[in-house]
């Protein structure tokens, strides 16, 4: 085992910041236990169905299983700190992903090698790539039936276009793996005993696998060289290339997103962690690496990325320092909104165990108290040397409900616990409904609103009712048309006076909304543009069809007329949400509705039913192959369908068929769907006054 070093100041060349991503269920929470456990952070191997994991330490990630927030924890090898983050595998959590990966500089892939690449393993890809982050594949569940390394190795270039090379053999498979050769140094380890991997050792290359082993190290050379010029050279001429040169290539290709790395593993039988460990130290860059101005004496830039609400010390900020350092109790410049803001204290996060700290240096991650308005996405620097750094975008909630306190005193309750919760999760929404008075909670889904339901009653202490899950519809428009607002008003004395034109048109599918002015010679006072792009952008959030939200449109002011005395603010304001209707209606308006991209993996005894299952459920069918021994089936298919899935899934397989669901993309309703939910909506689309 690693001797520990406890000191902090760890030279930045030796710091890494890495998170640990898959699909849900790829054994990520397993091994990052395991890691804690070899780097001796941990004394005994904690346990997901026991519930006394470190990183899982909320209740409801015990009690059910999975991750929900990202855990981030401190720890040490080899004379390298490791700053680790354990990403929750499901899709409901895909913010606590994303921003992970904003801040991380390299991280881990778990895949499952008896599954290869699944759905969730492309969306956290597509993340990573996103951000640029290095990474490294660990092909886990070496010890399940099924398990296919190379199988794993192919799916992931197939699936993820992912320069994918082994790094090392598995010896054995399935319940006979026993071991791992390295192929740069052609040295192989077996981990002897039990379970516990207490004798990891080194041996000979088996001799039924040294002519694999020279295929295999041969591919490795030659991609490695393939990404240096001066590497190239000596491997066409036929020279050796020493373990060092190979090595220094690599940790750069991998620092260039230009190969991946692929190690195996069994997390859960403890064997092949410290050869990926090794790899984390050996391949994944230090903020050095990737930072230009990672340097402690510069000024000060930093990123917030979550906001979580403690028990213990209120809310707490994790940022991610860049550049700088950030020392407890000073001040520092929000530049995104422009404020100053305190830090009271400094934490070093292990999990939700903490250790109080000075300051913060360059390339650190740690946890801020006393920081009031800062949210994810903010950036915090010097005032003298005001910064922004690219912030965190997140999708648009897919599902919603209605929640009602039971009593009084939870109603009071209710909002702030709201508050707190939608300034963790930037993908958790909150609004109120103007003609029903509830108060409307959206998400990206079913499981999401439910852990956060469930922390209202547990932490704040609130009792709610709450409404059926509702798909979070959009409106749009789909043909040019012009509206005319007027608004006027005359009761004794000062009236009330607006008028102006609009012409809307649509917008490419997922482009958003625009406004534009064309207003010119004065025929509406500068003054008054504001309040009428306020009207149009009210309009749109309360909606037109049947009261969901306006997406895909372009909206110009052209013209209109003012009175010197009459006009005001409010007045266009309403002229403008009166013209937006009136233009809408002759837009040929319709909904769009989430489209879910659902993978199935069922026995293949099971697999006519479920396909026409989800026939019937309006989907469209996209592939149907064996993976394993398994049949998975890939589906588009509308969320207003899935509603209850778990339960008709588990009835149709005898509960052996499992599936996994994320939002995919945005299509328009059928026409006659659309005519029942306008008339179940009730919604007269009035312009509040």
């Amino acid at each position: 085992m690693a001797v520990q070093k406890t000191k902090r100041d760890f030279p930045l060349d030796r710091i890494r910041n890495i998170g640990i991503i898959a699909h849900i269920d790829a054994g990520k929470t397993t091994t990052t236990e395991r890691i804690l456990f070899y780097t001796g952070k941990t004394y005994k191997i904690g346990d997901i169905d026991e519930g006394t994991t470190v990183t899982d330490w909320m209740d409801q990630e015990r009690e059910r299983g999975i991750t929900i927030v990202s855990a981030a924890v401190t720890t040490f090898w080899k004379d390298t700190r490791i700053n680790l983050i354990d990403t929750p595998g499901h899709v409901d959590f895909t913010a606590e992903v994303e921003r992970s990966l904003r801040v991380l500089d390299g991280g881990v892939i778990v895949l499952d090698s008896s599954s290869g690449v699944q759905s969730q393993t492309e969306t956290v890809w597509r993340q990573a790539n996103k951000y640029k982050v290095p990474l490294i594949a660990f092909a886990n569940k070496m010890d399940v039936i099924g398990a296919d390394f190379l199988g794993t190795i192919q799916s992931a270039r197939d699936r993820l276009g992912a320069n994918a090379v082994a790094y090392n053999l598995p010896i054995g498979k399935e319940n006979e793996f026993k071991g791992v050769v390295d192929l740069l140094t052609k040295k192989a380890f077996i981990w002897e005993g039990d379970d516990t991997g207490a004798k990891f050792i080194e041996t000979e290359v088996p001799t039924q696998m040294v002519d694999q082993v020279k295929q295999a190290r041969e591919k490795l050379v030659e991609e490695i060289s393939g990404t240096d010029d001066v590497l190239m050279e000596k491997y066409l001429g036929g020279q050796e290339i020493s373990v060092d040169e190979l090595k220094k290539a690599l940790r750069k290709a991998v620092i260039d997103n230009k190969i991946v790395p692929v190690l195996a593993g069994s997390s859960l039988r403890n064997k092949g962690v410290q050869p990926m460990l090794d790899s984390v130290v050996e391949y994944l860059p230090s903020p050095q690496d990737i930072a230009e101005k990672a340097d402690p004496t510069a000024p000060l830039a930093a990123l917030a990325f979550k906001i979580q609400v403690d028990p213990h010390v209120g809310k707490l900020t994790f940022i991610r320092v860049y550049s700088g350092s950030l020392k407890s109790g000073s001040y520092v410049y929000n530049s995104t909104k422009q404020i100053k803001e305190r830090v009271g204290r400094l934490l070093l996060m292990h999990a939700n165990d903490r250790e109080e700290i000075d300051e913060a240096l360059a390339g650190e991650i740690v946890a801020a108290v006393g920081l009031k308005d800062t949210v994810t996405g903010d950036t915090l620097c010097d005032e003298v040397a005001p910064i922004i750094l690219e912030s965190i975008s997140f999708p648009d909630p897919v599902i919603s409900l209605a929640i009602e306190p039971k009593t009084k005193s939870d109603q009071e309750k209710l909002g702030y616990s709201l508050q707190r919760l939608s300034e963790e999760d930037p993908t958790f929404r909150v609004k109120s409904d103007p003609e029903t008075g509830q108060t409307i909670i959206a998400g990206m889904g079913e499981l999401q609103l439910e852990v956060l339901v469930d922390r209202m009653k547990r932490e704040f202490k609130v009792e709610a009712n709450v409404g059926q899950p509702q798909v979070a519809y959009k409106e749009t428009i789909t043909k040019p048309a012009e509206g005319e607002g007027k608004y006027i008003r005359q009761t004794g004395g000062r009236g009330q006076y607006g008028h102006c034109l609009l012409k809307i048109e649509p917008l490419p599918r997922g482009q958003g909304r625009e406004f534009v002015s064309e207003i010119v010679g004065g025929a509406i006072p500068r003054e008054f543009i504001p309040p009428i792009e306020k009207g149009v952008i009210e309009k749109e959030d309360t909606g037109i069809l049947a009261g969901y939200p306006v997406t895909d449109i372009k909206v110009t002011v052209y013209d209109g007329s003012f009175h010197d005395v009459d006009s005001s603010e409010i007045a266009f304001k309403i002229a403008a949400s009166l013209g937006l209707s009136e233009a809408a209606k002759k837009a040929d308006m319709i909904l769009l509705e989430p489209i879910m991209k659902v993978e199935v993996t069922t026995p293949e005894e099971f697999l006519g039913e479920i396909i026409g299952d989800l026939s019937s459920k309006r989907a469209q069918i996209l592939s149907s192959e064996s993976r394993g021994n398994a049949r998975v089936v890939i589906a588009l298919v509308p969320l207003a369908e899935m509603h209850g899935y778990a339960t008709a899934i588990r009835s149709m397989s005898q509960g052996r068929a499992t599936y996994y669901m994320e939002a995919d993309h945005y299509e328009p309703v059928p026409a006659n769907i659309t005519a029942k939910i306008v008339e179940s909506s009730g919604f007269t689309g009035r312009v509040e006054r």
